[in-house]
């Protein structure tokens, strides 16, 4: 296996990949009319945008022979208390529970100590996805609110219903890193 920086040519098999996991673990949080239609267009859209951007963000792929198997999406400094937001976090839903998502993380964090102004480090998990949860509570995450989820781009016809989400944080992004 192995991880590299992404480029804008990988906006459409992140999509792809991104889709995929919205589809599996957000069902009830997200519209089904919206999961089943256009959210792979959705997700082109945003992808290619998010990596023809320059700076202020960071995303890293894991891939094996060929195949994307998870990525991690990173903007620094997003929030002035709670620091960059771990923005997105998939995983190929075969490949899950062997360490592929730890290791996005920690590359996550380093890019964080390496690039962003704080230390610190957060992203947001569906109230529904318990799985995620014990995943980021494993890993030193630790829920500090809950909120509601944002619609995807905007739309609120999107989602289903007013779901939460969790916001979890690492303020010390380093300690991730050395927890390995």
């Amino acid at each position: 296996m192995r991880f590299r920086a992404a480029g804008v040519e990988d906006a459409h098999q992140v999509a792809l990949l991104h889709a995929d996991s919205w589809r599996r673990h957000y069902r009830g949080a997200y519209a089904d009319s919206f999961l089943d239609g256009d959210v792979v267009t959705e997700r082109d859209a945003v992808w290619a945008g998010r990596l023809a951007a320059s700076g202020g963000s960071a995303t890293v792929l894991a891939e094996e022979g060929g195949e994307l198997l998870g990525f991690v999406h990173v903007d620094f400094d997003r929030d002035p208390g709670w620091g960059s937001l771990v923005d997105n976090l998939h995983v190929h839903h075969g490949r899950q529970g062997g360490g592929i998502g730890r290791e996005l993380m920690v590359r996550a964090a380093r890019a964080v100590v390496d690039e962003a102004g704080s230390d610190a480090m957060y992203l947001w998990v569906l109230e529904q996805n318990v799985a995620a949860q014990g995943f980021y509570q494993a890993i030193g995450g630790v829920n500090v609110e809950k909120a509601a989820v944002p619609p995807p781009s905007g739309d609120p016809t999107r989602l289903n219903g007013t779901p939460s989400c969790l916001r979890m944080v690492w303020p010390d992004a380093s300690r991730l890193m050395s927890d390995r």
